[in-house]
């Protein structure tokens, strides 16, 4: 809480602050003078909020004299136009107000500058509340020229708007919170189990993965930019499954979506084949990485997001593999129903014959 000066506004300020709320004034500057906050100076505005800032703020400042800035924002509330509140207040201030002080009031310890500021800083509230508290918007402190510059109060905007500081404890605890997936535990959680890095699409990509889920082609062949870190579209177009092996690549890893067409039981059916293929050890430490972490996100995006439900899900290192029984089995595991009956096992040789025993 400010303590109270005594020190009131004249009349003639309280007049014009009752005029200089209309729109037209961008600047009002305050001072003390004689135990009263005295009319300065007044500049009406000429450009926007930023344009006048640069021009008037900054000019209307004296290096060793402290003063109350009022600027005006170019934006409204329920009261009128909102308002900037700068208290200026220099490191070496001069006793401007040395006239009125009177030695009974200010022993000789007293430096005059200390003294000087320490009345303004006292005498601050009163003139926001003379002025009108609900108008002012932002309040800006400065003792240096570049805390009031421009820059400095866009530093300050930001600064104030900014999260408060975390302690390690709760810096370390906001990172658990972000990694953490579902932990309740219960008879019928499904907890959430994904991880790994989520690269956006391109849209060429994103367009392309569409056009397969309308059956539009049936293949798409997808990559990572590393540097860029955007899951990108490689190629795309038809083929049959029997040319599908040649068109992995050897030396590099990619992801691969095929609508496997062929018949099962007499049915005809159209299976949407995800196939992540990793030629061993021919890509580099950071590919295989990325590669893998992308994996899950990328599917479940799939799956989900677009809409493509994926019948199967395989990893290669060999494109040979990609042959039409290899993904039909895979597609339709095979189920075996004939289960050997349990063989019950022979008891240990030589304990002669079984004898029922009867209590006495």
């Amino acid at each position: 809480m400010s303590h109270q000066t005594g020190i009131a506004p004249t009349d003639d300020l309280k007049a014009f602050f009752g005029t200089a709320k209309d729109g037209s004034w961008r600047m009002i500057k305050v001072v003390i003078q004689e135990e009263k906050l005295v009319l300065a100076d007044s500049v009406k505005a000429n450009g926007s909020f930023e344009e006048d800032y640069e021009q008037m703020v900054l000019a209307a400042l004296e290096d060793k004299v402290p003063c109350y800035i009022l600027f005006r924002y170019d934006s409204k509330n329920n009261m009128g136009y909102e308002w900037l509140f700068i208290f200026w207040s220099p490191d070496f201030a001069q006793d401007g107000s040395a006239e009125h002080l009177g030695e009974a009031k200010n022993p000789p310890s007293c430096n005059p500058s200390v003294r000087n500021k320490m009345l303004y800083a006292a005498t601050r509230a009163t003139l926001k509340s003379e002025f009108g508290g609900g108008q002012v918007k932002e309040e800006l402190f400065g003792t240096v020229r570049d805390d009031v510059s421009y820059a400095g109060y866009l530093k300050h905007m930001t600064a104030q708007h900014a999260p408060a500081p975390l302690t390690m404890a709760e810096e370390e605890l906001q990172i658990i919170k972000q990694n953490e997936v579902n932990t309740h535990i219960h008879v019928d959680t499904r907890a959430q189990t994904m991880q790994g890095v989520a690269f956006p699409l391109s849209s060429e990509a994103h367009e392309e993965l569409l056009r397969f889920q309308r059956k539009e082609m049936t293949y798409i062949q997808l990559t990572l930019d590393l540097e860029g870190e955007v899951v990108n579209l490689a190629r795309s177009g038809d083929t049959e499954v029997g040319r599908l092996a040649g068109e992995v690549p050897t030396d590099s890893a990619r992801y691969h979506l095929f609508w496997f067409r062929h018949t099962h039981e007499g049915d005809y059916t159209e299976s949407a084949v995800f196939i992540y293929s990793m030629p061993g050890y021919k890509c580099s430490i950071k590919e295989r990485m990325l590669f893998s972490s992308c994996k899950s996100p990328l599917v479940d995006y799939i799956e989900k997001d677009i809409g493509i439900p994926l019948a199967k899900k395989l990893e290669i290192d060999d494109p040979s593999e990609l042959t039409e029984e290899y993904i039909y089995d895979e597609v339709h595991p095979k189920v075996n129903v004939a289960r050997q009956a349990f063989a019950k096992p022979k008891g240990p040789a030589g304990r002669g014959p079984k004898r029922m025993t009867k209590p006495t």
